[in-house]
Protein backbone atom coordinates (compact mmCIF):
# COMPACT_ATOMS: atom_id res chain seq x y z
CA UNK A 1 0.00 0.00 0.00
CA UNK A 2 1.74 3.13 -1.20
CA UNK A 3 0.49 5.91 1.32
CA UNK A 4 0.55 9.74 0.16
CA UNK A 5 0.36 12.66 1.96
CA UNK A 6 -0.50 16.26 0.04
CA UNK A 7 1.43 19.42 0.38
CA UNK A 8 -1.18 22.06 0.81
CA UNK A 9 -5.10 22.19 1.40
CA UNK A 10 -5.63 23.43 -2.02
CA UNK A 11 -8.76 23.05 -3.60
CA UNK A 12 -8.57 21.06 -6.49
CA UNK A 13 -6.85 18.26 -3.79
CA UNK A 14 -10.51 18.58 -1.63
CA UNK A 15 -12.60 18.26 -4.83
CA UNK A 16 -10.96 15.86 -7.47
CA UNK A 17 -7.47 14.33 -6.16
CA UNK A 18 -9.19 12.50 -3.23
CA UNK A 19 -12.24 11.81 -4.32
CA UNK A 20 -10.08 10.10 -7.01
CA UNK A 21 -7.84 8.16 -4.86
CA UNK A 22 -10.92 7.00 -3.28
CA UNK A 23 -11.34 5.19 -6.14
CA UNK A 24 -7.80 3.76 -6.78
CA UNK A 25 -6.31 0.79 -5.73
CA UNK A 26 -3.35 0.84 -4.04
CA UNK A 27 -3.16 4.27 -2.22
CA UNK A 28 -3.95 5.31 1.36
CA UNK A 29 -4.43 9.12 2.60
CA UNK A 30 -2.21 9.72 5.89
CA UNK A 31 -2.82 13.42 5.32
CA UNK A 32 -2.20 17.26 4.42
CA UNK A 33 0.24 19.69 5.26
CA UNK A 34 0.28 23.44 5.89
CA UNK A 35 2.69 26.03 5.05
CA UNK A 36 4.59 27.51 8.40
CA UNK A 37 5.15 30.64 9.00
CA UNK A 38 8.73 30.69 7.04
CA UNK A 39 7.64 28.48 3.99
CA UNK A 40 4.26 30.52 3.67
CA UNK A 41 6.65 34.14 3.37
CA UNK A 42 10.01 33.03 2.98
CA UNK A 43 12.84 34.81 3.71
CA UNK A 44 10.46 37.96 5.32
CA UNK A 45 8.66 35.72 7.65
CA UNK A 46 9.98 37.61 10.28
CA UNK A 47 8.66 40.77 9.39
CA UNK A 48 5.22 39.45 9.25
CA UNK A 49 2.87 40.54 12.33
CA UNK A 50 2.06 37.78 14.80
CA UNK A 51 -2.00 38.35 14.29
CA UNK A 52 -1.33 38.54 10.27
CA UNK A 53 0.09 35.27 10.34
CA UNK A 54 -2.29 33.78 12.67
CA UNK A 55 -5.50 34.75 10.75
CA UNK A 56 -4.06 32.82 7.54
CA UNK A 57 -2.47 30.23 9.52
CA UNK A 58 -6.29 29.46 11.24
CA UNK A 59 -7.73 29.62 7.52
CA UNK A 60 -5.54 27.05 6.04
CA UNK A 61 -5.99 24.60 9.00
CA UNK A 62 -9.82 24.87 8.60
CA UNK A 63 -9.31 24.10 5.12
CA UNK A 64 -6.65 21.04 6.14
CA UNK A 65 -9.32 19.96 8.86
CA UNK A 66 -12.17 19.53 6.40
CA UNK A 67 -9.78 16.95 4.22
CA UNK A 68 -9.25 15.21 7.71
CA UNK A 69 -12.98 15.16 8.89
CA UNK A 70 -13.45 13.90 5.21
CA UNK A 71 -10.50 11.62 3.69
CA UNK A 72 -9.01 10.61 7.56
CA UNK A 73 -5.43 11.08 7.63
CA UNK A 74 -3.93 14.20 10.08
CA UNK A 75 -2.88 17.41 9.49
CA UNK A 76 0.94 18.24 9.56
CA UNK A 77 2.41 21.53 10.40
CA UNK A 78 4.66 22.40 8.00
CA UNK A 79 4.82 21.23 4.35
CA UNK A 80 8.67 19.78 5.04
CA UNK A 81 7.58 17.94 8.27
CA UNK A 82 5.33 15.91 5.59
CA UNK A 83 7.97 15.34 3.09
CA UNK A 84 10.57 14.03 5.97
CA UNK A 85 7.81 12.04 7.41
CA UNK A 86 8.36 8.20 7.27
CA UNK A 87 3.74 7.94 7.27
CA UNK A 88 4.08 8.93 3.55
CA UNK A 89 6.22 7.41 0.75
CA UNK A 90 4.60 9.60 -1.92
CA UNK A 91 3.37 13.51 -1.86
CA UNK A 92 0.79 14.81 -4.01
CA UNK A 93 1.93 18.48 -5.08
CA UNK A 94 -0.98 21.00 -6.09
CA UNK A 95 1.14 24.43 -5.17
CA UNK A 96 1.35 26.97 -7.80
CA UNK A 97 3.55 26.58 -10.28
CA UNK A 98 6.42 28.36 -8.88
CA UNK A 99 6.48 26.26 -5.66
CA UNK A 100 6.51 22.89 -7.29
CA UNK A 101 10.39 22.45 -8.28
CA UNK A 102 11.21 23.70 -4.44
CA UNK A 103 8.92 21.10 -2.87
CA UNK A 104 9.29 17.88 -5.49
CA UNK A 105 13.46 18.19 -5.61
CA UNK A 106 12.75 18.15 -1.42
CA UNK A 107 10.28 15.38 -1.79
CA UNK A 108 12.61 12.92 -3.95
CA UNK A 109 15.86 13.96 -2.06
CA UNK A 110 13.39 12.48 0.85
CA UNK A 111 13.07 9.58 -1.25
CA UNK A 112 9.35 10.25 -1.92
CA UNK A 113 7.28 9.12 -5.27
CA UNK A 114 5.95 12.66 -6.39
CA UNK A 115 2.99 13.21 -8.11
CA UNK A 116 2.44 16.71 -9.48
CA UNK A 117 0.00 19.10 -10.75
CA UNK A 118 1.01 20.66 -14.27
CA UNK A 119 3.52 22.30 -15.23
CA UNK A 120 6.33 19.92 -13.68
CA UNK A 121 7.66 23.42 -13.43
CA UNK A 122 8.17 26.62 -14.94
CA UNK A 123 11.85 26.21 -16.26
CA UNK A 124 13.21 23.20 -18.72
CA UNK A 125 16.31 23.47 -16.53
CA UNK A 126 14.48 22.80 -13.46
CA UNK A 127 12.46 20.19 -14.43
CA UNK A 128 14.90 18.51 -16.43
CA UNK A 129 17.41 17.99 -12.61
CA UNK A 130 13.64 17.05 -10.96
CA UNK A 131 13.92 14.02 -13.54
CA UNK A 132 17.70 13.35 -13.03
CA UNK A 133 17.35 13.11 -9.58
CA UNK A 134 14.21 10.85 -10.00
CA UNK A 135 15.92 8.35 -11.84
CA UNK A 136 19.08 8.44 -9.81
CA UNK A 137 16.94 7.43 -6.93
CA UNK A 138 14.34 4.97 -8.80
CA UNK A 139 11.55 7.27 -7.98
CA UNK A 140 8.12 8.27 -9.81
CA UNK A 141 8.02 11.79 -11.20
CA UNK A 142 4.20 12.12 -12.50
CA UNK A 143 2.52 15.66 -14.15
CA UNK A 144 -0.89 15.69 -14.23
CA UNK A 145 -2.46 16.57 -17.45
CA UNK A 146 -4.63 14.29 -16.72
CA UNK A 147 -6.70 14.88 -20.15
CA UNK A 148 -4.33 12.66 -21.84
CA UNK A 149 -5.98 10.04 -20.44
CA UNK A 150 -9.18 10.10 -21.76
CA UNK A 151 -10.91 7.80 -23.69
CA UNK A 152 -12.23 10.59 -26.16
CA UNK A 153 -8.53 11.03 -27.33
CA UNK A 154 -8.22 7.41 -28.65
CA UNK A 155 -11.84 7.22 -29.71
CA UNK A 156 -10.73 11.13 -31.94
CA UNK A 157 -7.99 9.31 -32.86
CA UNK A 158 -9.03 6.50 -34.19
CA UNK A 159 -11.83 7.95 -36.41
CA UNK A 160 -9.28 10.50 -37.66
CA UNK A 161 -7.51 7.32 -39.35
CA UNK A 162 -10.11 5.71 -40.01
CA UNK A 163 -10.45 8.31 -43.09
CA UNK A 164 -13.86 9.37 -42.41
CA UNK A 165 -12.80 13.07 -43.17
CA UNK A 166 -9.89 12.23 -45.78
CA UNK A 167 -6.81 13.49 -44.51
CA UNK A 168 -6.06 15.39 -42.19
CA UNK A 169 -4.80 19.46 -43.63
CA UNK A 170 -4.68 21.04 -40.39
CA UNK A 171 -5.56 20.99 -36.58
CA UNK A 172 -6.73 23.42 -33.97
CA UNK A 173 -6.56 23.46 -30.61
CA UNK A 174 -8.29 26.27 -28.26
CA UNK A 175 -8.36 26.45 -24.33
CA UNK A 176 -9.50 29.84 -22.76
CA UNK A 177 -11.62 31.37 -19.80
CA UNK A 178 -13.06 34.19 -18.37
CA UNK A 179 -10.84 36.87 -16.09
CA UNK A 180 -11.25 34.88 -12.59
CA UNK A 181 -10.66 36.62 -9.41
CA UNK A 182 -7.61 39.24 -9.33
CA UNK A 183 -5.92 37.15 -6.36
CA UNK A 184 -5.91 33.81 -8.73
CA UNK A 185 -2.30 32.65 -8.40
CA UNK A 186 -2.24 32.64 -12.53
CA UNK A 187 -1.98 36.38 -12.45
CA UNK A 188 0.86 36.28 -10.25
CA UNK A 189 4.37 36.56 -12.00
CA UNK A 190 6.51 35.34 -8.96
CA UNK A 191 3.99 32.33 -8.46
CA UNK A 192 4.44 31.47 -11.80
CA UNK A 193 1.25 32.95 -13.30
CA UNK A 194 0.77 33.66 -16.90
CA UNK A 195 -1.73 32.14 -19.98
CA UNK A 196 1.10 29.94 -21.05
CA UNK A 197 2.28 27.72 -18.20
CA UNK A 198 -1.95 27.72 -17.19
CA UNK A 199 -4.30 26.82 -20.15
CA UNK A 200 -1.65 26.90 -23.10
CA UNK A 201 0.27 24.27 -21.43
CA UNK A 202 -2.93 21.98 -22.40
CA UNK A 203 -2.57 22.91 -25.71
CA UNK A 204 0.88 22.34 -26.39
CA UNK A 205 0.49 19.12 -24.53
CA UNK A 206 -2.14 18.06 -26.94
CA UNK A 207 -0.16 19.07 -29.98
CA UNK A 208 2.73 17.32 -29.29
CA UNK A 209 0.45 14.29 -28.83
CA UNK A 210 -1.05 15.03 -31.85
CA UNK A 211 2.20 15.37 -33.69
CA UNK A 212 4.79 12.95 -32.41
CA UNK A 213 7.84 12.92 -31.02
CA UNK A 214 9.06 15.10 -34.08
CA UNK A 215 6.69 17.84 -32.95
CA UNK A 216 8.41 21.21 -33.22
CA UNK A 217 7.63 24.77 -32.29
CA UNK A 218 7.34 27.02 -35.87
CA UNK A 219 5.75 30.08 -34.73
CA UNK A 220 5.14 31.67 -30.49
CA UNK A 221 3.37 34.19 -29.55
CA UNK A 222 2.53 35.76 -25.92
CA UNK A 223 0.45 38.59 -25.48
CA UNK A 224 0.53 40.97 -22.38
CA UNK A 225 -1.92 43.96 -21.60
CA UNK A 226 -0.88 46.69 -19.35
CA UNK A 227 -2.65 45.52 -15.92
CA UNK A 228 -0.94 42.59 -15.26
CA UNK A 229 2.91 41.71 -15.56
CA UNK A 230 1.76 37.66 -16.84
CA UNK A 231 0.95 36.95 -20.68
CA UNK A 232 -2.94 36.81 -21.24
CA UNK A 233 -3.37 34.95 -23.86
CA UNK A 234 -0.96 33.58 -27.15
CA UNK A 235 -1.02 31.35 -30.04
CA UNK A 236 0.82 28.81 -31.55
CA UNK A 237 1.63 26.61 -34.68
CA UNK A 238 3.36 23.21 -34.37
CA UNK A 239 4.29 20.40 -36.97
CA UNK A 240 5.94 17.42 -37.51
CA UNK A 241 7.99 15.42 -39.70
CA UNK A 242 5.39 14.58 -41.88
CA UNK A 243 4.13 18.06 -42.52
CA UNK A 244 1.13 17.76 -40.18
CA UNK A 245 0.31 21.41 -38.47
CA UNK A 246 -1.33 22.15 -35.20
CA UNK A 247 -2.40 25.58 -34.47
CA UNK A 248 -3.14 26.28 -30.79
CA UNK A 249 -4.56 29.64 -28.80
CA UNK A 250 -5.27 29.92 -25.38
CA UNK A 251 -6.12 32.22 -22.78
CA UNK A 252 -7.49 33.32 -19.56
CA UNK A 253 -9.41 36.68 -20.11
CA UNK A 254 -10.92 35.48 -22.90
CA UNK A 255 -14.98 33.88 -23.61
CA UNK A 256 -14.40 30.05 -22.94
CA UNK A 257 -13.39 27.68 -25.55
CA UNK A 258 -11.80 24.36 -24.98
CA UNK A 259 -12.40 22.80 -28.71
CA UNK A 260 -10.59 20.60 -31.22
CA UNK A 261 -11.37 21.30 -34.67
CA UNK A 262 -9.85 18.58 -37.30
CA UNK A 263 -9.74 19.70 -41.10
CA UNK A 264 -9.70 17.19 -42.97
CA UNK A 265 -9.80 16.56 -47.08
CA UNK A 266 -13.72 15.44 -47.03
CA UNK A 267 -15.44 16.53 -43.68
CA UNK A 268 -14.45 18.19 -40.37
CA UNK A 269 -14.34 17.14 -36.87
CA UNK A 270 -15.17 19.39 -34.31
CA UNK A 271 -15.45 18.78 -30.46
CA UNK A 272 -15.32 20.54 -27.12
CA UNK A 273 -14.31 19.99 -23.55
CA UNK A 274 -11.41 17.65 -24.94
CA UNK A 275 -8.88 19.28 -22.10
CA UNK A 276 -11.03 19.22 -19.16
CA UNK A 277 -14.11 16.75 -19.71
CA UNK A 278 -14.73 15.93 -16.00
CA UNK A 279 -15.90 12.40 -14.33
CA UNK A 280 -18.76 11.10 -16.18
CA UNK A 281 -19.03 14.01 -18.68
CA UNK A 282 -20.41 12.65 -22.29
CA UNK A 283 -18.33 14.64 -25.07
CA UNK A 284 -19.75 15.11 -28.22
CA UNK A 285 -18.51 15.69 -31.63
CA UNK A 286 -20.23 17.31 -34.91
CA UNK A 287 -19.28 15.80 -38.19
CA UNK A 288 -19.08 17.99 -41.33
CA UNK A 289 -19.18 16.68 -45.00
CA UNK A 290 -20.29 19.44 -47.53
CA UNK A 291 -23.60 20.34 -46.84
CA UNK A 292 -24.26 17.51 -44.40
CA UNK A 293 -23.69 17.52 -40.21
CA UNK A 294 -24.84 14.68 -37.98
CA UNK A 295 -23.35 14.76 -33.98
CA UNK A 296 -21.96 11.72 -32.52
CA UNK A 297 -21.25 10.96 -28.77
CA UNK A 298 -17.90 10.00 -27.53
CA UNK A 299 -16.92 7.95 -24.44
CA UNK A 300 -17.20 9.08 -20.86
CA UNK A 301 -14.28 8.77 -18.43
CA UNK A 302 -12.60 9.03 -14.83
CA UNK A 303 -9.40 11.04 -16.23
CA UNK A 304 -8.38 11.94 -12.48
CA UNK A 305 -8.02 8.70 -11.52
CA UNK A 306 -6.37 7.15 -14.41
CA UNK A 307 -3.83 9.03 -13.75
CA UNK A 308 -3.20 8.14 -10.26
CA UNK A 309 -3.07 4.98 -11.67
CA UNK A 310 -0.44 5.91 -14.15
CA UNK A 311 1.32 7.21 -11.28
CA UNK A 312 0.93 3.89 -9.52
CA UNK A 313 2.73 2.08 -12.59
CA UNK A 314 5.54 4.52 -12.23
CA UNK A 315 6.05 3.47 -8.99
CA UNK A 316 5.90 -0.29 -9.46
CA UNK A 317 8.18 -0.32 -12.57
CA UNK A 318 11.09 0.93 -13.67
CA UNK A 319 10.06 0.94 -16.99
CA UNK A 320 7.23 2.80 -16.77
CA UNK A 321 8.83 5.36 -14.87
CA UNK A 322 10.95 5.92 -18.01
CA UNK A 323 8.60 6.56 -20.25
CA UNK A 324 6.88 8.79 -17.95
CA UNK A 325 10.04 10.37 -17.59
CA UNK A 326 10.12 11.26 -21.64
CA UNK A 327 6.44 13.10 -22.03
CA UNK A 328 7.51 15.54 -18.98
CA UNK A 329 10.66 16.87 -20.26
CA UNK A 330 9.14 17.07 -23.81
CA UNK A 331 6.43 19.28 -22.80
CA UNK A 332 8.80 21.53 -20.95
CA UNK A 333 10.96 21.65 -24.20
CA UNK A 334 8.02 22.66 -25.90
CA UNK A 335 7.40 25.16 -23.13
CA UNK A 336 10.67 26.65 -23.00
CA UNK A 337 10.93 26.86 -26.97
CA UNK A 338 7.54 29.08 -26.65
CA UNK A 339 8.81 31.51 -24.50
CA UNK A 340 12.17 31.97 -26.36
CA UNK A 341 10.35 32.38 -29.73
CA UNK A 342 7.55 34.62 -28.50
CA UNK A 343 10.09 37.57 -27.04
Amino acid sequence: MNKIGIISPSEIAFRRFLPALQKSTGFQFVGVAIASKQEWYGECYTGIADETWQRIREGELKKAQSFVDNYGGEIFESYESLITDSKADCIYTPLPPALHYRWAKLGLESSKHVFIEKPSTPSLCDTSKLIDIARLKGLALHENYMFAYHNQLQFISDYVSSGEIGDVRLYRIFFGFPMRQLNDFRYNKALGGGALLDCGGYTLKYASILLGDTAKLDYAKSNYTDRFKVDLYGSAALSNDKGITVQVAFGMDNNYKCELEVWGSKGCFYTNRVLTAPDGFVPEAIIRKGNEEKKIVLPADDTFSKSIQVFKECIISNQKREEEYQPILRQATLVDEFITKSI
